[in-house]
């Protein structure tokens, strides 16, 4: 059929409309630490310095309730978790308007030795959110309305053991596994199907208790494997059956919280209260994995703010020296700067976000560089919550995300 110049004006605006729709919001943020669990964004074209008092607000609510979780961003969807109406709640809001669509309970409220509040940011596969409270409640539910498909306890079903300020990782999924770490004599890490939290395996010969470290998975010489840091080691176990491949004694103190960082066949860990870091080189020979450790010193103490790995670099705040630039591959510090204080970071597009966690709560936009501390732009958070921001940054389809609480605040940052 033949169309008149009208009805071809017409049918061309509807396929540019529709074109527009399929290339807009093309990134996400499915997990805990983004799309490849490292911290990084996939945006481009971001704005290289702000507007004087920060960037464009272009939403707030204050409906998300206690907690220091992050956020999850996909397909036009936020998921988040707090403490709301006395529960655990997992949370859907609108990605455009912030606008609640669903919430789901998971269980009790409170708990996390004085500091109360969910800690996990959901992670979401295909047509599912799963996310872990404070309690060891790990709850899988239906993306478009919140339904409960499964649930297990870390505790109950597993033998875990729960950490004294709570359970704080972030589940990680692969395919049609969702892995978390229990802890204790059972055995630490365990793997679930996705769809029906049927346990697959469990690690019987790893059986560290918890601490509050997420997974993180990578390819090593040939092998996919879930990488994790406990107070006593960090460790390699196969995705497909659980099997220990590598183990390295790294002792660590009251808390260990960041995800491990892996690259070119080399783990970077690090731990806060004086601990600091350590590299371990992985090799394989006939015999199976081994370990070798590069370096430990103190020069990256990282309580739990988060380490980025960039072009053979490692970014993020020591409590010792304030935010440093590492060499991955040596651990020498190529530049310390006090910046916004302790706090998170996230990257996007050749900058660096990093927020401090205490006072004004102050954000800051810095140059990835390793020759130095750059910094373009800074802003004050609004209204404020008397408890630490400990929520990281997230950067995603141009706009940021700070989470404080019950409030979370979504920033234009890339303008037109």
């Amino acid at each position: 059929m033949r169309l008149g110049s009208k009805a071809a004006l017409g049918f061309a605006g509807v396929l540019f409309a529709f074109s527009s729709m399929c290339l807009a919001g093309v990134n996400e943020w499915p997990q805990w630490r983004g799309p490849d669990r490292d911290g990084s964004s996939k945006e481009v074209g971001l704005l290289k310095q702000w507007p004087e008092g920060g960037p464009k607000l272009v939403w707030k609510v204050s409906s998300i309730g206690e907690g220091f979780s992050g956020v999850s961003v996909v397909k036009g969807k936020i998921f988040t978790m707090g403490d709301v109406d006395g529960a655990s709640q997992m949370i859907a809001l609108e990605e455009a308007t912030g606008k609640k669509l669903w919430s789901a309970k998971m269980g009790e409220a409170g708990g996390g030795g004085g500091f109360p509040g969910t800690r996990a940011t959901p992670s979401v596969s295909g047509d599912l959110v799963c996310s872990l409270n404070q309690f060891g409640d790990l709850v899988s539910v239906e993306v478009l309305t919140g339904k409960e498909v499964w649930r297990k306890n870390l505790v109950k079903d597993f033998g875990g053991g729960n950490p004294r300020w709570g359970y704080a990782e972030s589940p990680l999924v692969d395919g049609d596994k969702v892995f978390v770490t229990p802890g204790g004599g059972q055995g630490a890490i365990v793997a679930l199907n996705r769809k029906t939290g049927a346990l697959l395996w469990q690690t019987k010969d790893f059986t560290d208790d918890a601490h509050y470290s997420s997974l993180t998975i990578a390819d090593v010489l040939g092998q996919r494997q879930v990488i994790q840091l406990t107070a006593e080691n960090v460790v390699g176990v196969a995705v497909a059956d659980g099997k220990v491949l590598w183990q390295a004694k790294r002792k660590g103190k009251v808390a260990v919280v960041p995800t491990p960082v892996y690259g070119d066949n080399e783990v970077f860990v690090t731990s806060g209260y004086g601990i600091g870091c350590d590299a371990f080189k992985i090799s394989k020979d006939a015999s199976g994995f081994k370990t070798a450790k590069l370096y430990d010193n103190k020069n990256m103490v990282n309580h739990h703010g988060g380490v980025i790995l960039l072009n053979g670099y490692l970014y993020g705040h020591s409590d010792t020296k304030g935010w440093i630039c590492q060499n991955f591959k040596t651990g020498e510090i190529a530049w310390a700067n006090k910046g916004v204080g302790k706090g998170a970071i996230a990257y996007a597009d050749g900058h660096f976000y990093i927020r401090s966690e205490t006072g004004a709560g102050t954000i800051a936009l810095i140059e990835a560089n390793p020759k130095g501390y750059v910094e373009k732009s800074r802003f004050n958070q609004p209204d404020r919550s008397d408890k630490n921001s400990w929520a990281h940054p997230v950067i995603v389809n141009g706009k940021l995300y700070i989470r404080d609480q019950k409030n979370l605040f979504c920033y234009d940052v890339k303008g037109k």
